[in-house]
């Protein structure tokens, strides 16, 4: 994947940390699960702003989908297991 341009590696918590505070919030509450009209009310934004946001969210972690969304930010969670017991 290297040699295509590509990088091997996944976006890990240095690319959460390119968010700013408010992509950071929108993001966690839309890994959670939340859909843009919940994560709206619950920011007191419009659901069409959080769509905007994630569109801007999208490209700076390199993901696609709500799906990688949540899949990264659970990842960055997860405990880490130094010895690979789990």
């Amino acid at each position: 994947m290297r040699a295509a341009g590509e990088s091997a590696e996944a976006p890990g918590g240095a690319a959460l940390a390119a968010l700013t505070p408010q992509e950071l919030r929108i993001a966690t509450l839309v890994a959670g699960g939340a859909s843009s009209k919940e994560v709206a009310a619950q920011l007191f934004l419009s659901p069409r702003t959080v769509e905007y946001h994630l569109y801007k969210i999208y490209p700076k972690l390199g993901i696609t989908s709500r799906t990688e969304l949540a899949r990264l930010v659970v990842l960055r969670k997860a405990p880490v297991d130094p010895e690979g017991i789990l």
